[in-house]
């Protein structure tokens, strides 16, 4: 029986522990699922424990241990609040920014959102260019509940005199196709690849019409498709845990790879949607998940040239498709860095080497890859390097910190005005702005 009580105590001391480092990183993306209800009952918890404590008057009995450990029970809600008190003062800062500066930093973020009442602001002072539409975005919805949404969105931007919103998803088709149900779900485009070539093409080019037509009839103008990462040679990658890019790759062969996403980009953009293709430098050889973790691609920059790159080349040049550049560092031009805000890979590669002059964004900046490090240094490179837009898909509400990022950057003369210019003439030819 004592026995008993020693492990019951010991377990209150290890979960009251747990608890206080999830109420003060509540903010995480990581504890997402804790937001809302999960804090809730977080807090319902530890008062239960508290006053069970307090009630048996054990804990008199134990006593610098007792006291302490009902203390410990005391600080999860606390916890909680600070954390929750940063966000909003956070928040506040961030909607308060003065309006030049909005727009001049507010051009070159993409978010996610849960709340039409949490972006409209953002969308309507200029604070953003786009948003990100998933899944989340639907469920439980009509299709003209969305739609809807979606233009209110715009006509907040068109009285605000700012350029039309980017309105993004990911429906590639297969196991990722984020608007389906209630849009058509359709196979990935690998499943093309078993067809003669010129059945691949045509059908390729339909699912992009499909594909085009259903998204712009919402009001999406952005797919953040197709998946150009050739198929790894190794299947079932155990540290593969979200992107399982080998369910998601075209095929390993990069003709077929640039055939294929060639004919779909076209079929999308014969119905007023843009493509943008991923994930470069490209997951194919890559064996760590760059939603949790750091990743390096060490191939020499000639073989990745010939083989993994060459699908993106011929896309880039044949198509008007935007690119997106994942959180995998390429070791032969800049392996301090990952890709995504590596000034070797974006200006150096493929501003310059490649001659793209195109729109560049960022893979998701919330995933582990990025956010769990310096985020903020991220930010700041990502815009210096001369990419366009940031990308943050998962939890919306990370935006807040990054934009802050941005403003604290700016006050201190770290944002490469020439490069930002660059971009501003960018973003503003892919939106057909005056």
């Amino acid at each position: 029986m004592q026995i008993g009580k020693c492990i019951g105590i010991l377990l209150l001391w290890i979960v009251g522990l747990i608890l206080v480092v999830a109420g003060f990183n509540n903010n995480d993306p990581y504890l997402v699922p804790l937001r809302g209800m999960g804090n809730l009952l977080l807090a319902a918890a530890s008062a239960v424990v508290v006053l069970m404590l307090l009630r048996r008057a054990a804990w008199r009995r134990r006593g610098w241990a007792g006291r302490h450990l009902v203390i410990l029970w005391c600080v999860p809600p606390l916890a909680m609040l600070a954390a929750h008190g940063v966000f909003e003062v956070r928040k506040h800062r961030v909607l308060r920014t003065e309006p030049v500066l909005a727009r001049l930093l507010g051009q070159h973020f993409v978010v996610g959102y849960r709340s039409f009442d949490e972006v409209a602001p953002l969308a309507a002072r200029g604070l953003i260019a786009g948003i990100y539409v998933t899944g989340r975005n639907v469920a439980g919805r009509t299709v003209d509940a969305l739609k809807a949404e979606i233009a209110e969105l715009q006509a907040k931007r068109r009285a605000a005199g700012l350029p039309p919103l980017v309105v993004a998803t990911d429906q590639e088709g297969g196991i990722v196709s984020h608007l389906a149900p209630p849009l058509t779900r359709l196979p990935a485009l690998a499943s093309l690849t078993d067809l003669a070539p010129d059945q691949q093409m045509a059908k390729a080019e339909e699912f992009g019409r499909i594909h085009g037509r259903e998204l712009a009839s919402l009001g999406v103008n952005l797919n953040l498709a197709p998946v150009l990462d050739l198929r790894p040679a190794a299947k079932h990658n155990r540290l593969d845990f979200n992107t399982l890019i080998d369910q998601r790759a075209i095929s390993d062969d990069p003709a077929k790879v640039s055939a294929i996403a060639g004919a779909y980009i076209h079929g999308l953009e014969s119905a007023g949607v843009s493509a943008t293709v991923k994930h470069f430098p490209g997951l194919g050889r890559v064996r760590a998940d760059t939603h949790h973790f750091t990743a390096n691609l060490d191939t020499p920059v000639a073989d990745l040239e010939a083989t993994d790159w060459r699908p993106f080349r011929d896309v880039l040049s044949t198509t008007g498709a935007w690119l997106m550049v994942g959180h995998v560092a390429v070791s032969a031009l800049d392996p301090a860095r990952p890709a995504s805000h590596s000034k070797a890979v974006v200006d150096g590669l493929i501003r310059e080497t490649w001659n793209y002059q195109g729109i560049v964004m960022t893979d998701d900046l919330v995933m582990g890859a990025i956010y769990q490090h310096d985020v903020c240094t991220a930010v700041v490179e990502a815009l210096n390097a001369g990419v366009d837009l940031l990308l943050v898909a998962y939890d919306g509400l990370q935006f807040y910190r990054l934009f802050a990022c941005a403003i604290d950057a700016a006050a201190q003369g770290t944002l490469d005005a020439a490069m930002l210019h660059k971009s501003e003439t960018r973003l503003r030819r892919a939106l057909l702005v005056d």
